[in-house]
């Protein structure tokens, strides 16, 4: 006879940092939904004149395209892809999207992103792979994007 509780024994199990990274992208993704992401401080006072107006309350969320440059730019530091984003800054490829701010705003969320995933590398003691922290990234741009993830 078969048990609603039967299916159980065919899950496979979930590791440790399967779960953390899955609990990482979840609350980096509301940090992010609920515009504007905490923030524990500043490096130096030059950051925080330079992105403090950006997170301030009744500033808007960054437009989706603001967004999908940052993502691009930590995707590629998580991948060590040196040679990518010193071709992005070189060439300006920013340029293409409107608004003043917008440098600096893809700039606070590419450190916002690789900051948080690279925090909690450091808070297992390097267990957590820096391809594991791509995979996070990829789920917190999902959740971001509802389900709308774009590779470059």
């Amino acid at each position: 006879m078969s048990s609603r509780w039967d299916y159980l024994y065919d899950l496979r199990p979930v590791s440790l940092t399967a779960h953390l990274i899955a609990e990482l992208a979840r609350i980096v993704a509301e940090r992010l939904a609920a515009w504007p992401p905490p923030i524990d401080g500043w490096a130096s006072e030059r950051e925080r004149a330079r992105f403090e107006p950006l997170v301030a309350p009744g500033v808007p969320r960054p437009d989706e395209a603001v967004f999908r440059e940052a993502f691009r730019l930590a995707r590629w530091e998580l991948e060590r892809e040196v040679e990518a984003v010193d071709d992005y800054m070189r060439h300006e490829r920013w340029r293409s999207l409107a608004g003043p701010d917008t440098l600096d705003a893809i700039v606070f969320l590419w450190r916002y992103l690789t900051e948080e995933l690279l925090t909690a590398q450091e808070a297992t003691a390097g267990r957590v792979r820096r391809h594991e922290l791509v995979t996070c990234l990829d789920d917190i741009e999902r959740r971001v994007f509802g389900g709308r993830i774009v590779t470059f």
